[in-house]
């Protein structure tokens, strides 16, 4: 049977670090790469595993960081986890069972996606496709993967084929609107900076712009008002970020001031747009949900005629 390393990178996670580290239990070799905490996660972590090391706290690097817990793994394959996630048991039996099995029946799969289940303010988001599967690449061979960009929460890169498990990684995202504040203070500079230095062309109107698009995308494009109340606070949540990324944007652009005389005129047409858009998809989502109904019952009507 091959053996596998899990690879923890945190900062001041006292708070989740033992459910995740209890969750690992399957694991031939836990690494935790502690960046500069202050609270008990270093304490925690040494309870579970020898392996604790130490590096300089980047929140802009916050991923590329994870390369060097890689580089400390001993064995063939590497579970990426982080210090708010769990395995669940029946992930667990899954990697075990394809690390067990013959090395010919894998030979060609160097990483593989695992569905994961995102739970915001205790509740399990499900129905909203952002949130759900939400596939992360998480679980690959020695060598064969790593972080190359500074831009927070990008993919693993994997060198090689890759496929996908069934069972999931479970996911404790926010806890509270402050952690969810203090995370994205650390996400939308970066992204700021990512945008800019992509080559975005500064536009005032974009401050209107990014949150409406990112509403329209979250709560009706992902179906997120499937999930009621919580899909759209959600998605509020996810325009406001982006707001303050093109807010970000505006700051290291100095300030810019829009002195034209039809400012009034030209902020009237972009929330004239916004309003259609979203009276566009309430039809449209609202069309749907009439034709689903139908389409369903002329396909049970279909099935009964040609088993007649």
């Amino acid at each position: 049977m091959s053996k596998i390393s899990a690879v923890i990178s945190a900062f001041n996670e006292e708070k989740n670090l033992e459910k995740c580290l209890k969750s690992l239990s399957f694991a031939d070799e836990i690494i935790v790469v502690d960046n500069q905490s202050s609270d008990r996660t270093l304490d925690i972590a040494k309870k579970y595993t020898n392996k604790v090391f130490t590096q300089k706290n980047n929140p802009k690097e916050i991923d590329i960081q994870k390369n060097f817990g890689f580089e400390k793994a001993t064995n063939e394959w590497i579970l990426s986890i982080d210090a708010d996630e769990e395995i669940s048991k029946e992930l667990a039996d899954e990697i075990g069972k394809i690390l067990d099995a013959k090395p010919s029946t894998i030979s060609n799969i160097n990483g593989f996606w695992i569905p994961r289940k995102n739970y915001m303010f205790g509740k399990w988001i499900k129905e909203n496709s952002g949130w759900y599967p939400d596939y992360q690449l998480r679980l690959f061979r020695k060598g064969k993967g790593k972080y190359k960009s500074q831009h927070v929460h990008e993919d693993l890169s994997i060198d090689g084929e890759t496929e996908k498990l069934k069972e999931h990684i479970i996911h404790h995202n926010y806890d509270s609107i402050g952690q969810y504040v203090k995370k994205i203070m650390i996400y939308a500079p970066n992204e700021a900076e990512e945008k800019q230095k992509n080559g975005y062309v500064f536009s005032y109107f974009d401050a209107i712009r990014f949150p409406v698009s990112d509403f329209l995308n979250w709560f009706f494009a992902r179906k997120g008002y499937k999930d009621g109340f919580y899909g759209l606070m959600l998605a509020l949540m996810q325009a406001f970020y982006h707001f303050l990324v093109f807010a970000f944007i505006w700051e290291k652009q100095g300030f810019k001031e829009y002195d034209k005389n039809d400012f009034l005129e030209e902020t009237g047409k972009e929330f004239g747009k916004a309003g259609k858009d979203i009276a566009f998809w309430i039809s449209k989502e609202k069309l749907e949900s009439i034709k689903n109904p139908i389409a369903r019952n002329l396909q049970k009507i279909s099935s009964k005629v040609r088993g007649l």
